[in-house]
This record gives structure tokens, sequence and C-alpha cells, in this order.
């Protein structure tokens, strides 16, 4: 699968049969690329058992897409998919991720904003983003989202967190598991906007 470790390998086995005119720009590997190769193997040796990662273009790691399908809590029966883009500036900034599922979810809004500290670049509580993270850090982070992390104290969407105290059990339960069995993709609905 990883395409992108041959280029890298092949790139450097090429680097000493290169003509001396040429272009060792043509030729780079960006730093990103080098750890993206090293993090994705990591990441598919460790992924939790309720995640499954795509990669649409097996040649640019740098974007991919996260499936999760919890199995507790409220989110038990849902499948929620994330696109995360990772810049060039990795590993630097941490990675771009959107929700691609609508959801009603204190941490998630409905347009696919997230909520969670690892993912901000300046983080007052000292557990942003750090250039030690990896993309299995993200993923176990977005995974946690729908149990340990899911946070009503201080969340995103205002709106499902009220409903939540309001009426925590009947009625924000059966709204969760409504969402979950609708299965609304964000970037559907964004599609057929434009």
């Amino acid at each position: 699968m990883l395409t992108l470790a041959s280029k890298l390998k092949r790139d450097d086995g090429g680097k000493t049969g290169r003509a001396s005119g040429a272009s060792d720009s043509t030729h780079r590997v960006s730093i990103r690329d080098r750890l993206l190769t090293k993090e994705v193997a990591e990441l598919e040796a460790h992924l939790p058992s309720t995640c499954k990662a795509s990669f649409p273009d097996e040649d640019k790691l740098h974007h991919f897409q996260l499936a999760v399908s919890p199995d507790e809590g409220y989110y038990q029966s849902g499948r929620f998919e994330f696109e995360i883009n990772v810049p060039e500036a990795y590993n630097m900034v941490p990675p771009k991720v959107r929700c691609l599922t609508r959801i009603w979810h204190p941490n998630i809004t409905e347009t696919g904003e997230i909520c969670l500290s690892l993912l901000r670049e300046h983080s007052i509580d000292g557990t942003g983003w750090a250039p030690t993270r990896t993309l299995k850090d993200v993923v176990w982070g977005l995974n946690s989202l729908f149990t340990d992390l899911l946070n009503f104290d201080d969340p995103l969407n205002i709106d499902a967190a009220e409903h939540h105290l309001k009426d925590k059990v009947r009625n924000f339960y059966s709204l969760v598991s409504e969402s979950n069995s609708l299965n609304i993709s964000l970037s559907h609905i964004d599609s057929a906007a434009a």
C-alpha cells in the first residue's frame, strides 16, 4: 500500500546516479512526506478496532479519510467519517481535520468543525499540538471523542451540550440515535449546495 515509501527508496537510491546538471528540487521529498511514510505504517499497525483509514491516492499520504464506528456509548451504532489533511509544515503544525458526517455531538459542530485539544496549534492547557505528536495520536483522539473525551462541560456545539443537560436520557439519546441512523455526509451536502 505504501507506494510513497517505494518512491522514497527509489529517489534515495537514484541520488548518486543523477547527472550533475539535474535539478535537486525535482527529486526532493518533503520532510512531511518522509514523516508520513513512517507514521502511516505505525498507524496501520496500531489502528483502533473501531477505526478504518483509507487513502484515496496512495501517493498522497497527507490526505486521507478515517471512519470511526464506536462500539460503546451514545454513538455506538453510528459510523462517522473524518477527512484529514496534513499541511506541508507538519509536524510543527497539526493536521486539519473535519467531520464529514452530520452529527449531534457537543464537541463537533453540525458543519464538521471539531474541538479536540491536540488539534489546537496553541493550547492554554498544554495539551495542544506538539511536534512529538503523531497521526496515531490524532486517530486515537478522534476515536475517544465518542467515549472518554466526550465533553459536555466545554462544548463547541453548545446546543447539543445544553440539550444533554436538559434531557440526558430520552430526548438527547433519541436525537443521537436518529442522527446515527441517518448518517448524513456533509461532503454530499456541500457538493449539492455548490
